[in-house]
């Protein structure tokens, strides 16, 4: 009787045993994630930062060299059009023009004198006093005075000029964003010493990386929004650098904007920019591109199994791709597609 039982024992565990490894030898199919294509119009939105500036900005010099006496603004100040700015010393400039007044004085007389002395050398020619070759040394004479007289009026102009000079004035309505000269500092000609800001017009000025500046264009509409007056507003591409910059790589881009009346220079911006992707693109994850060689190709389910199909990828965008050769109603694998295999069957869901 007890070898009856053990028997039965023995064969309970072979019949377990045998029930056991039939499971382990038949898993399940793994589970895969995947995206149902649909071909719709897609478009995607990249966000920059930038930061408000006039559209012209002026560096502003004196045109003659001297020692400033006055400065008449202050950084921020907003100034019209001829509003004095900054003035130098005129005392040297002064001397020069009394001697430039001088000069023509002296050179007036000279120049009536020989005038006499042709008018009076012309009469006796006329008479037969004095041969042909007198008249014309007088005559050339009477040429030079003419020609030292208007190089004098000339140079006494030009000192003229030098004393206006000697007050910058604003060019333009605006606002002073610089200033790089203090009274009592002697500047040279040409020397930058104020920077106007022209306020008839502002502009957002952003850096764009170069994978992305392709995507943008001169006159693409954009979306402003400021961050410390809470508006937004549409401004449009006004200009783009032909050339990245050779530290940070990106190209500066300017954004015209429309008139704002509580937008002030230096605030910031972000500039938000639409990509419309056409229908016969589609965006999908970089992990479920499966690369073999030069073929990039993805794994479709069909039927509850997995088939290669090569797509053509057009453009790498951070952690995603878009890709052409898909078909709406495709289910692509997203995820894991290193570990498939032609054929191979698979869940999507429990």
């Amino acid at each position: 009787m007890k070898e009856k039982f053990l028997a039965g024992i023995i064969a309970a565990s072979f019949l377990f045993a045998g029930c056991s490894a039939e499971e382990v030898q038949t898993p399940k199919p793994p589970l895969v994630k995947v995206q149902k294509i649909s071909l719709t119009n897609v478009a995607s939105e990249e966000n920059y930062s930038g930061v408000v500036r006039g559209r012209y900005e002026t560096n502003l010099s004196f045109q003659v060299g001297g020692k400033i006496i006055s400065r008449d603004v202050q950084t921020g100040s907003r100034v019209r059009a001829g509003e004095i700015l900054m003035t130098l010393d005129p005392k040297d400039v002064l001397e020069q023009n009394r001697g430039a007044e001088a000069q023509v004085a002296s050179t007036l007389a000279q120049l009536k004198l020989a005038k006499n002395n042709f008018d009076r050398y012309s009469e006796l020619f006329k008479s037969a006093a004095i041969a042909a070759v007198v008249l014309d040394q007088y005559k050339t004479e009477l040429d030079a005075a003419q020609a030292a007289y208007d190089a004098a009026v000339a140079q006494a102009q030009q000192n003229r000029n030098a004393l206006e000079y000697t007050t910058l004035t604003a060019d333009a309505d605006g606002i002073i964003s610089n200033i790089n000269a203090e009274v009592g500092q002697v500047v040279a000609a040409g020397q930058n010493v104020l920077t106007l800001v022209q306020t008839n017009e502002f502009e957002v000025v952003v850096n764009i990386p170069e994978n992305k500046i392709s995507a943008v264009q001169i006159g693409q509409p954009v979306t402003i929004d400021f961050w410390a007056t809470r508006d937004v507003v549409s401004g449009i591409v006004r200009e783009i650098s032909p050339m990245a910059d050779s530290a940070s790589r990106t190209f500066t881009v300017k954004v015209s904007l429309p008139e704002i009346s509580n937008v002030q220079l230096g605030m910031t911006a972000n500039v938000s920019l639409r990509d419309e992707i056409s229908p016969n693109a589609i965006i999908l994850p970089l992990s479920a591109i499966y690369q073999t060689g030069d073929a990039a190709q993805v794994w479709l389910v069909d039927g509850g199994k997995v088939s290669l199909k090569k797509i053509e990828v057009t453009t790498f965008d951070d952690n995603n791709v878009r890709v052409r050769g898909l078909n709406s109603g495709d289910v692509v694998v997203v995820a894991g597609v290193q570990k498939l295999h032609d054929g191979q069957e698979v869940r999507t869901g429990d």
